[in-house]
């Protein structure tokens, strides 16, 4: 096996109102972001709309697999 290094850096916002970050931070990586989600609660809770509108707001392209 060849050497390697696997590093994972996670960053969690805690409390009220964190969505708001969700733009700018997924801006950092890149252009285009794929979203996957399950059974459908995502929607019926209105989250996916918030997410959705997050990453819409920064210009980011989205793709999604549901």
């Amino acid at each position: 096996m060849n050497n390697f290094v696997y590093n994972i850096p996670t960053k969690v916002y805690f409390g009220k109102d964190q969505l708001g970050h969700l733009g700018e931070e997924l801006a950092k990586y890149g252009k285009r972001v794929l979203i996957t989600y399950g059974g459908g609660s995502i929607k019926k809770s209105g989250l996916y709309d918030k997410v959705v509108a997050a990453i819409k707001a920064e210009g980011i392209e989205l793709f999604e697999i549901g």
